[in-house]
């Protein structure tokens, strides 16, 4: 993620994907970014001062209910694509700095 940008992550990753924020080791919190979990996975944004956004790449993340989710975002503006192709429910999505995710229902 750019420098800089932690309450952008925050407001994506709690107030819109209803992750948790986790307490980075002091050590690595000087260093900027942040870290969200939801069950047993986490996620880790740290800052590049060469950010480039993840594009194709991207993590995949099962969700209890897609349908909230997806309606969480419309509600939040943020555009989203659906997609079957793998014959599960699924959904792509950009955080706040153009990282793509993928969203398995």
């Amino acid at each position: 993620m750019p420098a800089g940008r932690e309450d952008d992550a925050r407001a994506f990753f709690c107030g819109v994907l209803g992750m948790t924020e986790v307490v980075k080791p002091s050590e690595l919190a000087k260093r900027g970014g942040c870290w969200f979990a939801s069950g047993q996975v986490q996620v880790h944004l740290g800052v590049d001062p060469d950010f480039r956004a993840a594009r194709k790449a991207h993590p995949g993340l099962r969700c209890a209910n897609l349908a909230d989710l997806l309606e969480r975002l419309r509600e939040a503006g943020i555009d989203y694509e659906q997609d079957s192709a793998t014959g599960m429910p699924r959904a792509f999505v950009h955080d706040p700095f153009g990282n793509r995710i993928e969203l398995v229902g």
